[in-house]
């Protein structure tokens, strides 16, 4: 009975999860939705912190498990109090509860009706005799971009979130020769300090270089420090059993736990923005759909670490180099995802496909793009296909540029 209350608890929590990230990313403008995501991080990281002196002050499991579902309690209020996402009403053409809700919103705010400037109330009750259409997530195999950003993302989650427990072992050392409740708080809390750190870094890398940009970054991080892992300690090891080398077992550990604090704080900042790219170019209409793949793909990743322990670590180089090998394959993929800072959120799964790759650099003056932008994609879209000799329209070129 414990185990299968236990099962149902991670099943509502994955949901509250999800539920709580989604809403998170639709509710805040384009400039402040990483902020606001990362300070539900930091939120989250404030938690794991407080939980082993929680823990130490309870004594019991049972008065401690009444204490972490109280809170939980608060939250059967959400559903009077929170309101629904507007922004997936209005996308899943439920326009009679986005009208109600619009109307809500006015009387909270002490607005009056009639000052609907852009005409929005209008629109929407002519609108109010269509029909609710939901999508659901397998409708994205029909599409052409959105499906492969999607399965990127998926398998970025996967690698980032089941290398760190490759990385952890490292660090820990694969043969416990201390008992574990002697070193549980350290173990504990430089891993927590440690996704404290990732996270801190993540603040300035994507400011900086973007969600690509800065998941490119980590990636190739956390490959370098698997592949130096794997190799150069395996090389340092072979030069350690000569006696004239000068090298012992210690300067090997030394490397390893460099290596795992390197790789572990890369492979968290990995995890967590393939997450929350995912949020971001994910149309509203199956926003909770992709991030339930790529939370899934995340949890796969995680459920690697207790196969291997209850394998006696039997297969766990192995399992290593395969997840060393997929960072590579990540690497290629990454390129061939779209950038989504600043850009507003896509609504139906058209927006989604006009999510196109861009170059990683920004282009310099006077450089034509490679790519088209909507906007130039909709001014050659007007271009009709023109026989040899006829005359283009004013302003554009063959390829079906505007000129400069």
């Amino acid at each position: 009975m414990f185990s299968t209350l236990r099962f149902f608890e991670g099943f509502c929590l994955a949901g509250i999860i999800l539920t709580l990230y989604a809403l998170r990313i639709e509710l805040c403008p384009p400039g402040k939705r990483f902020m606001i995501t990362m300070v539900a991080s930091f939120v989250a990281m404030a938690g794991q912190f407080l939980m082993p002196g929680l823990a130490a002050l309870c004594r019991d499991w049972q008065v401690l498990q009444a204490l972490i579902i109280c809170p939980f309690l608060l939250m059967l209020l959400y559903w009077s109090i929170f309101p629904e996402s507007l922004r997936w009403l209005m996308a899943t053409q439920q326009f009679e509860s986005a009208k109600r809700l619009i109307l809500h919103f006015t009387q909270k705010n002490c607005m009056s009706p009639e000052s609907d400037i852009k005409g929005v109330m209008p629109e929407l009750e002519k609108e109010l005799s269509r029909r609710p259409k939901k999508v659901c997530i397998v409708k994205v195999v029909g599409t052409r971009n959105l499906w492969k950003n999607i399965v990127v993302l998926c398998v970025n989650s996967l690698t980032g979130y089941g290398i760190h427990h490759c990385f952890a072992r490292s660090m820990m050392g694969h043969e416990v020769k201390v008992p574990l409740l002697e070193n549980f708080y350290a173990d504990y809390y430089t891993m927590a300090s440690i996704a404290l750190v990732s996270c801190l870094a993540m603040c300035v890398v994507v400011r900086f270089l973007g969600r690509r940009g800065g998941l490119l970054l980590f990636m190739i991080l956390t490959a370098l420090a698997s592949l130096l892992q794997l190799g150069l300690l395996n090389l340092i090891g072979k030069y350690s059993q000569h006696p004239d080398s000068g090298m012992s077992d210690s300067v090997k550990d030394k490397f390893s736990i460099a290596f795992s604090i390197v790789g572990m704080f890369a492979s968290h900042a990995v995890g967590s923005l393939s997450v929350f790219f995912c949020a971001e170019i994910t149309p509203t209409v199956i926003r909770c759909g992709g991030l339930g793949l790529v939370l899934a793909s995340a949890g796969f990743g995680m459920l690697t670490a207790p196969i291997i322990e209850l394998h006696n670590q039997k297969g766990y180089f192995l399992h290593h180099i395969i997840f060393a090998c997929c960072t590579l394959i990540c690497i290629i993929c990454i390129l061939l995802l779209p950038e989504s800072r600043d850009q507003n959120l896509p609504e139906n799964l058209s927006n989604g496909e006009h999510y196109t790759r861009q170059p990683l650099l920004p282009h310099r003056k006077g450089e034509q793009p490679l790519l088209l932008t909507t906007s130039e994609l909709k001014d050659y879209s007007g271009l009709h296909d023109a026989a040899a000799g006829d005359a283009l329209p004013e302003g554009a070129t063959a390829n079906g540029m505007k000129a400069m």
